[in-house]
């Protein structure tokens, strides 16, 4: 008997009024499967990942990880759900201001009351941000802020990584350490990654390398 995917996609659809963003789209990842999503400007890679997560609304279909419906789910009950079981590397960064570096990317261990200062240690000294730790956002560049979500975004040892372009804003040498942590993250904690890129280099650490298009997935 197959094990059920950690994460089902089924005839997912999004509109924006009556402008289809993409139709039903379907993708199964199985736990310690990383794949990749390449896809045209504007064919709705980012909204996908926010569909899968909870975090914008769909038209049709469902969304599952690991047996829950979080599609059906109502919002605050969506919310605990993202905190305990997902990481998301946002393209924005989307990093608290006001919050050192440390905090920033210990927040999701915060917010399930088991702060483990080493643990975030850990993920600064893996993302290249050792001595970091104590500085502000608005002091970094683009690309350390890259990796700021990167670490908040796999601290917590999530089942289900989403990462949006997660190496646009990185030197090659950078990038590859990044796509060696995610990869690891996956392989060592049994965790599923979708990964949404331009980057052929970074399509092709994965398993498995889909094509999103207003009709739906197909293998790339």
């Amino acid at each position: 008997m197959h094990a059920m995917p950690l994460l089902q996609v089924t005839a997912l659809t999004k509109r924006y009024g009556s402008t289809p963003v993409f139709a039903d789209v379907d993708l199964d990842v199985a736990a310690g499967e990383f794949v990749a999503v390449l896809g045209e400007s504007g064919v709705g890679k980012s909204t996908l990942l926010n569909c899968i997560a909870g975090l914008d609304t769909v038209d049709a279909g469902d969304v599952r990880i690991n047996g829950t419906c979080i599609t059906t789910l109502p919002e605050p009950q969506q919310a605990v759900f993202r905190r305990l079981h997902l990481g998301f590397v946002f393209q924005a960064f989307h990093v608290l201001p006001h919050l050192d570096v440390a905090h920033n990317v210990g927040l999701p261990l915060l917010l399930q009351q088991r702060a483990d200062p080493q643990r975030v240690q850990s993920l600064l000294d893996a993302v290249g941000l050792n001595g970091l730790g104590a500085r502000l956002p608005a002091t970094l560049s683009g690309g350390q802020l890259q990796r700021v979500a990167i670490a908040r975004a796999l601290v917590h040892k999530p089942q289900l990584i989403l990462a949006d372009e997660p190496t646009g804003n990185l030197d090659p040498a950078t990038a590859e350490r990044v796509m060696s942590l995610l990869f690891a993250q996956v392989r060592s904690e049994g965790a599923a990654c979708v990964l949404v890129t331009h980057s052929r280099a970074a399509a092709a650490r994965a398993d498995r390398v889909l094509t999103l298009t207003a009709t739906g997935m197909r293998a790339a």
